[in-house]
């Protein structure tokens, strides 16, 4: 038989006083993490609309056409999310001939992590780790034998952490694209 055809060697791990087989855990993860986002589009357009008035800021109104073709936004779409930021008072318009958009407050004054919360709600992967929009997962175990529940809660602590201490104004370095992207 060659090794394509040979069945799977199954590893298997105990919960909850049984032996479960390996798929069958990766099954139990896969449909517990269901839940799980990533940003929303909404949210990248509007980390790079505001990294882009950044960019530029104290250099007076940037115009709605230059951002969202400097950042590959939909007009219509970067309209909405740049006038839900001069709601939440991160992002001030000016109107007329010279008129755009800037940064209500220093780059330096406005986190990741606020950005990613006003836009999504909340840094949790999953609803039971939220700390601000708490709700237990469906189909899931109680919260208090939950380890999944355990690990998205250190997770988003340390993302938590990490975005609200990183602002528009520190330096990001880019990466080089995935060989397989």
């Amino acid at each position: 038989m060659s090794s394509s055809h040979r069945p799977a060697q199954l590893a298997t791990v105990p919960v909850a006083g049984e032996t479960v087989s390996t798929p069958q855990v990766d099954i139990w993860v896969q449909r517990a993490l269901n839940c799980a986002k990533m940003l929303s589009q909404k949210t990248r357009y509007t980390i790079r609309a505001l990294q882009h008035l950044a960019d530029h800021y104290r250099e007076g109104p940037i115009r709605l056409d230059a951002i969202a073709e400097a950042q590959n936004i939909p007009r219509k779409f970067l309209t909405v999310i740049l006038s839900e930021m001069g709601r939440e008072g991160l992002v001030v318009s000016t109107r007329g001939r010279d008129g755009g958009y800037e940064l209500a407050l220093p780059p330096v004054d406005i986190r990741y992590g606020d950005i990613i919360r006003l836009t999504r709600g909340s840094l949790a992967l999953v609803p039971c780790a939220s700390r601000n929009a708490h709700e237990q997962c469906q189909n899931c175990l109680p919260e208090a034998e939950c380890r999944l529940r355990g690990l998205m809660l250190t997770l988003r602590d340390e993302m938590a952490t990490m975005l609200d201490r990183m602002t528009l104004a520190d330096p990001i370095t880019l990466e080089p694209p995935f060989a397989d992207a």
